[in-house]
């Protein structure tokens, strides 16, 4: 069953808790967080307190993105806020292998992130020990987004990979993720689909996650 993580960058901060509760409704069991430091990433997002509210509110899987600088200190921290899964940019984690294992003996899931044009083959020898991957499919900074066409050609080869190795991540991507095109995306063998103004950026956010869902999970019936 392919997960929609509703991602809480596009939702409306002053609604939060309500919004939550919404894609609730909808049957999602994930929400994407993306925190982003200004230095990494070119903008600034939400913090420490933000997901410790978030906890609070729900009890759904709390996926915390980490565009940031420095994720060795700061993992623990939001693993301690409440986050159920932190993932990190290989491109700012110079000990990518150290930092994994540190957030797995946290006791999160640990994911490593792949901006658009950083190879897949950088990844080779993390990949036994992640829990899963992250593909962007836009460039870090901001909501909105088209979806990169070239990303899902290193989701369906990252999809050969884990099944030639025998591995078992998940494939998570996040960015310009559209109710026309989350098919092709699920197609391509992702697991975990992050959608923001796709979700919360329309008029019922529990109608927009079904809808979501349902044309992922319907392209992968089509295929098979």
């Amino acid at each position: 069953m392919i997960e929609i993580l509703p991602s809480i960058l596009a939702a409306d901060f002053a609604r939060l808790g309500e919004q939550i509760a919404q894609v609730e409704q909808g049957g999602v069991s994930m929400l994407h967080l993306d925190v982003m430091d200004g230095h990494f990433a070119p903008n600034f997002s939400i913090g420490i307190p933000v997901v410790e509210s978030v906890r609070r509110a729900t009890r759904l899987t709390l996926d915390v993105h980490l565009m940031i600088e420095d994720a060795d200190r700061y993992a623990p921290m939001f693993i301690a806020a409440g986050a159920d899964c932190v993932s990190v940019h290989q491109e700012a984690c110079p000990h990518l292998d150290r930092t994994l294992r540190l957030i797995q003996s946290e006791g999160a899931r640990a994911g490593v992130v792949l901006n658009p044009a950083t190879r897949l083959e950088t990844l080779e020898h993390v990949l036994p020990i992640v829990d899963f991957v992250l593909l962007m499919s836009v460039n870090p900074g901001f909501g909105g987004q088209r979806l990169i066409p070239y990303v899902l050609d290193k989701a369906r080869a990252l999809k050969e990979w884990r099944t030639r190795e025998g591995l078992r991540f998940a494939i998570e991507i996040d960015g310009g993720v559209t109710l026309d095109n989350v098919g092709v995306v699920a197609e391509a063998g992702v697991d975990w689909i992050v959608a923001g103004s796709s979700v919360f950026g329309q008029p019922d956010p529990a109608l927009a996650a079904r809808e979501l869902r349902e044309a992922a999970n319907q392209a992968m019936l089509r295929r098979v």
